[in-house]
């Protein structure tokens, strides 16, 4: 019997063993289960604040947990556990904020939070150790995203291990229905180092006074650099509301050379830097603040009251890891001679309209006194911006299976008039090198058009192919449209030609161009792009094209009716010229026509019954390169750009903008792949974007989410809402069965976090017995062999061998965001304002080994890397 329990023994030791070298998925985030708080059934994506990435990726939801403030400017914090002790990066940052209720939010990084309460007023403080800002979000103000291989690091032994959200309601008229607020952000972390670590450089000054009716007073600050290389992505200024214009330099050999310039009367949010900047060892930084004492009866100091000033420039920064410092302070003024020579622009203010200057500091008492009959005249194209404000957001659809299409090089997408996506690829064959001679006479006819079915009619919601056709026909499909009848429009820029196809007409309908023929007349096409037909008039746009730059307009039969456009200057392009038109989108609402003018990186609008030049688009977040632009009604442009060049730093994302204004609401990139080369956009009314990519071969699906995912909005007995996770809309009928199916497929995707306790462990306590049941029935078997075998001395030999296995195992072992303190510990300094400000997101970059274009965009090469001062 002895024998018998021995060897138990050791097959269970040896189990153990195994089984703490397995680690279990829901272990990495135990410790976070077992210390959440109960939230209120208000707040939405609080139960599932971990959300499995992937093997290494994870999700953060940090929220508000059901909190209702009582007066305007309130300003509260929470606090969440990193739920993870290893290392980890922060990659990206998505805010889940309404502007309606939530004026600007901050994101902390630290070791000890001043609270242990589910949320507190942040007047009790934010961090009882040092404390280091990590994101920001304003209303009306861009997104920051960290570029593509940046990180800030947390965990580990040295990183921060809590994050602290500070939220500022400004205006509480909003929470007049009691609701509860659960505004956040979620965070997107690897465990895969990174190359490149972010971190913050602050620049302050501490000792600066303002003398009552002073017009104009300085405010400057500049410290020697004496560190590794780092690179400068995104800065931020903060004053309070004497500030009028904060600026920041580097100074290097006498040159000064603009970091970023901003009204602090502005969303206090992180903006990127335009042009990019490194600084090296030996260079200076240098600031200025302009403030103003009019209207002051005594004097202002530093400080952290409403009544006080700051004076705060941030900039956000990359370093290689291995030299990689989080964060950097500079508060004295080494050199003030120096700024005799700062530029004029750094004195000159930014004008700011009244009702921004409302929505940056969230005081509204002294900006409503004025209402004069300007501002009622002005009032209804302010209705109308907020209206197209960023009430929410673009996000991949991440439950969408067409991401796994196997698809050619996707060159077009359309939508039919039942709203399916209709996909426009290459097959087999390729756009190279080798595809085209100097005179862009097709080299490939050998290969034979492409034996695949081209055009593919995809089921929005499944992916499902519903339909295929165009078999045969193209050698290098390009373009594609859609009119509303249902009949595709396509270019070949191989054939160089235009293609009208009925749905299930084995024969086009009507054909421009001839076939493999490159021209310029009003019979030919060379390499034309894209195509556009009216839905009133009926006649035909073609952007024509890769070696022609222009627009060329046919009547619906074909005839030729006129055209506009020529070859880009040496500099900068004029309005009219092109290098390369490269995607048509029409906007009848205003009876023009808009151009993606892809190597001038900017959209040209024109009228479309004159070709009369109306407008340029144009964004340094555009970069170089903007491949494709698509309409909705409602006055809403989407537009995808192209892959930066060596040494650029503009991410290549989707973009949401306001037509009527031009300005950027929103950016998008997905979270499954990467984008490679996006070469169409399209985009369905209700906002849903699809985004097809030439060299990742894949389409990917988008969907708006509203920012108001924290309330619960009670309609005729239902009651709407918004699971933040994955975007998962669950609607419930008070007293009524629910249904499960979308539940259900966000639970398939997400096992990982979102398996129940009860499911657990009868999962987890089945497959403990199991085994041990197994290892049962060998023991039995072992004792009854070695009895037979050894006979009396079986005992013996069993225990000095167990002995032995004993010892070997008894001798084995068993198996946060700290970027630090960049807040100057200074007498006169106040922490308390300075914790008061705003951000949102960042950028990404291309893959450095892609040197050209592409292959399929192989007509444009890229023009000499420019060198930059900076």
């Amino acid at each position: 019997m002895a024998g018998l329990i021995n060897n138990l023994l050791i097959l269970l030791l040896v189990f153990q063993n195994t089984c703490l070298g397995f680690k279990n998925p829901l272990s990495v985030f135990k410790r976070y289960k077992d210390t959440t708080r109960s939230l209120s059934s208000e707040c939405l994506g609080n139960n599932r604040p971990v959300i499995s990435l992937g093997l290494t990726d994870f999700a953060l939801d940090i929220r508000m947990p059901g909190v209702t403030p009582k007066q305007s400017d309130t300003y509260l914090c929470m606090s969440l556990r990193l739920p993870v002790d290893e290392e980890a990066y922060v990659v990206d940052f998505r805010p889940q904020a309404s502007m309606d209720t939530v004026h600007h939010m901050l994101l902390f990084g630290c070791n000890v939070p001043s609270s242990t309460e589910n949320y507190w007023d942040c007047d009790e403080g934010i961090c009882t150790d040092k404390s280091n800002i990590l994101y920001a979000w304003a209303r009306n103000a861009p997104p920051t995203r960290l570029p593509k291989g940046v990180g800030f690091k947390v965990g580990g032994e040295t990183g921060s291990k809590y994050f602290v959200l500070q939220v500022h309601y400004g205006d509480v008229s909003a929470f007049r229905d009691k609701h509860k607020d659960c505004s956040g952000v979620t965070l997107h972390l690897t465990h895969q180092r990174q190359p490149l670590i972010a971190g913050m450089y602050l620049m302050m000054s501490v000792n600066t006074v303002i003398p009552p009716g002073e017009k104009v007073v300085d405010a400057d600050i500049a410290c020697h650099y004496q560190k590794y290389p780092m690179h400068l992505f995104a800065y931020r200024v903060h004053t309070h509301r004497l500030g009028k214009v904060v600026s920041g330099y580097r100074v290097r050999n006498g040159q000064w050379t603009l970091i970023g310039r901003q009204s602090p009367q502005l969303p206090q949010a992180f903006y990127p830097v335009e042009h990019p900047v490194d600084i090296s060892f030996g260079d200076t930084l240098a600031a200025r603040c302009v403030f103003t004492g009019e209207g002051r009866t005594t004097e202002t100091h530093i400080g952290g009251t409403a009544s006080d000033e700051m004076c705060n420039f941030y900039i956000m920064y990359y370093m290689e890891a291995k030299h990689a410092v989080s964060y950097m302070t500079c508060t004295q003024n080494i050199n003030p001679d120096m700024f005799r020579n700062i530029p004029q622009e750094a004195n000159i203010p930014i004008p700011v309209k009244s009702d921004m200057i409302m929505m940056t500091h969230g005081h509204h008492h002294e900006e409503t006194k004025k209402t004069d009959d300007s501002s009622s005249l002005k009032q209804p194209k302010r209705e109308e911006e907020e209206v197209l404000d960023q009430d929410f957001h673009i996000e991949e659809a991440v439950d969408w299976p067409g991401v796994n299409l196997k698809l050619g090089q996707v060159s077009g997408l359309a939508l039919d008039p039942k709203n399916n996506l209709v996909i426009f690829h290459r097959g087999d064959h390729v756009w190279d090198r080798n595809s085209f001679d100097s005179s862009f006479v097709y080299q490939q006819r050998g290969l034979g058009p492409i034996e695949q079915n081209t055009i593919l009619v995809i089921d929005p919601s499944n992916a499902e192919v519903l339909d295929s056709t165009g078999k045969n026909l193209f050698y290098l499909p390009h373009g594609l449209s859609i009119d509303k009848d249902g009949n595709y429009w396509v270019t070949d820029v191989a054939l160089h030609q235009v293609f009208k196809l009925g749905v299930h007409d084995k024969e086009p309908l009507l054909i421009l161009g001839r076939s493999l023929q490159p021209g310029s007349d009003k019979n030919h096409f060379c390499q034309p792009t894209d195509v556009a037909v009216d839905p009133v008039t009926g006649n035909i746009y073609v952007s024509d094209g890769y070696c022609n730059s222009r627009i060329v307009v046919f009547s619906p039969n074909g005839m030729f009716i006129m055209q506009w456009g020529e070859e880009s200057s040496v500099g900068e392009a004029k309005p009219g010229q092109f290098r390369i038109p490269h995607s048509l989108t029409l906007v009848p609402e205003f009876g023009q026509l808009c151009v993606a003018d892809r190597e001038n990186g900017r959209i040209q609008c024109f009228r479309s019954e004159t070709g009369e030049f109306t407008r340029e688009i144009k964004h340094k977040l555009f970069g170089r390169e903007l491949f494709a632009v698509s309409y909705i009604p409602g006055g809403l442009l989407f537009a995808v750009n192209g892959m930066p060049y060596p040494g650029d730093i503009e991410p290549v994302q989707g973009f949401m903008m306001n037509f009527s204004t031009g300005e950027i609401m929103d950016t998008f990139i997905p979270v499954r792949k990467n984008f490679e080369m996006p070469h169409d956009v399209v985009v369905s009314e209700d906002k849903t974007v699809y985004v097809g990519d030439v060299h990742a071969k894949t389409v990917w699906k988008f969907t708006s989410t509203e920012k108001m995912e924290h309330r619960s909005v009670k309609k005729a007995g239902i009651e709407v809402q918004e699971i933040k996770a994955e975007t998962v809309i669950e609607a419930k009928l008070e007293n009524k069965p629910v249904s499960t199916e979308s539940p259900k497929k966000w639970e398939k995707h997400h096992m990982v976090e979102q398996a129940s306790p009860g499911i657990s462990f009868v999962l987890i306590t089945t497959l403990l017995i199991i085994p041990i049941v197994v290892l049962l029935a060998i023991a039995v078997f072992i004792r009854w062999r070695k009895t037979r075998v050894y006979g009396a001395d079986a005992d013996h030999k069993l225990e000095s061998s167990s002995g032995r296995i004993l010892g070997r195992l008894q001798g084995k072992g068993s198996g946060g965001l700290n970027l630090g303190n960049f807040f100057a510990s200074h007498k006169s300094y106040s922490r308390k304002g300075f914790d008061r400000l705003s951000t949102e997101g960042s950028d990404q970059e291309k893959d450095e080994d892609d040197g050209t274009d592409s292959e399929e965009e192989y007509s444009a090469p890229p023009p000499p890397p420019v060198s930059s001062s900076s």
